[in-house]
């Protein structure tokens, strides 16, 4: 197979992102894997859809020396229709201030890239939707947290004095815990001027303090609408917030531990399944409090080395096989199967 990872921008990727343990996997598996920027497509005269590339045959190497080898390779013009698969594993956060185009640009490279027949993981029409937290709410009430999305600021106050004072805000745009802030009666006083932070930028989401949050979260990764499992393990980790911040992400910070699945946390899988799977999320993480979803993450969970390194287990290599799977269904069905249905078959 030819992989192409779309990321923020090739140089910016670091080792210890799950995509390049996906990339390197590929590579040890016998396939091509090339990154490409959000910055780096085309659309030619004749048509056709080309990138600039960058790719390393380092296959053996440790994470360090695969990526650099990548990074330090000379660019490739390719054609984008000679990829088997094209992996969108971009942050819009990390976009948001200096490249606010490029999510949107990435995504809609991604629709044509599908509608010309190569595999886009995940399905680029419904990354659309993702681009707002909105499309959380649209998960059944059961599994979310009471939440109010508006930029009243009289409506918010309400809705937080019923919580008790006790709540969570954050940007309905974005990711990564940036923006966010826990509320408790003691920084009720100065909910008008987080209002005010959130809301430039926006519409405020107003959510339910969940009281297990302080224990952090566990995220789990679903694969084709299945939580991950390879080799009897589940592809899963517990990620506790430092100190006092109630952020547990770990680009804010947050530590990774084992964590045991339970069935509440496979009842909550199995709710959201029907969603994931109609709309084409092939590979998601599941960020889970308590008995509730705190966020779905359908653009690049990340995490998937550490719980290799925590359990020994090399799930990258589950993911790859998949994508292997789904080449050779393209080719016995053709065009009969949809890039959404293909993408969580």
């Amino acid at each position: 197979m030819k992989i192409g990872f779309v990321v923020n921008d090739v140089s910016r990727e670091i080792p210890k992102y799950t995509t390049t343990h996906l990339a390197r996997e590929a590579t040890k598996m016998g396939h091509k894997a090339l990154y490409i920027g959000a910055a780096d497509f085309s659309f030619e005269p004749d048509g056709s859809l080309a990138a600039r590339a960058w790719s390393s045959a380092a296959k053996d190497k440790s994470l360090e020396d695969y990526l650099a080898g990548v990074q330090a390779s000379n660019e490739k013009r390719i054609q984008l229709g000679e990829l088997d698969v094209v992996f969108l594993r971009f942050d819009p956060a990390a976009d948001a201030e200096d490249r606010p185009w490029a999510p949107t640009a990435a995504i809609a490279f991604g629709q044509l890239i599908a509608a010309s027949g190569v595999l886009v993981v995940n399905d680029a029409g419904h990354l659309a939707d993702a681009l707002s937290k909105a499309y959380f709410q649209h998960f059944p009430e059961v599994v979310r947290p009471r939440t109010l999305i508006s930029r009243d600021e009289a409506a918010i106050k309400d809705f937080v004095a019923d919580l008790g004072g006790r709540a969570v805000l954050k940007p309905l745009q974005g990711s990564g815990g940036t923006g966010v802030f826990q509320l408790s009666k003691r920084e009720s006083p100065n909910l008008g001027q987080i209002f005010e932070a959130i809301s430039r930028d926006g519409y405020v989401v107003a959510q339910e303090f969940l009281p297990k949050a302080t224990e952090g979260d566990v995220r789990v990764f679903v694969m084709n609408g299945e939580p991950l499992v390879r080799d009897g393990q589940y592809a899963a980790f517990r990620r506790v917030n430092k100190g006092d911040d109630m952020r547990s992400n770990m680009s804010a910070g947050g530590k990774a531990s084992k964590a045991k699945v339970t069935d509440e946390m496979l009842r909550l899988a199995d709710i959201v399944k029907p969603k994931l799977t109609r709309d084409g999320m092939f590979l998601v993480g599941l960020d889970i409090v308590g008995d509730k979803l705190m966020e779905i993450n359908v653009f690049s969970p990340g995490g998937l080395g550490s719980c290799q390194e925590l359990y020994g287990v090399n799930f990258a290599e589950g993911v790859i096989e998949s994508l292997e799977r789904k080449i050779e269904l393209r080719k016995a069905y053709g065009p009969t199967l949809s890039n959404q249905r293909l993408a969580t078959i």
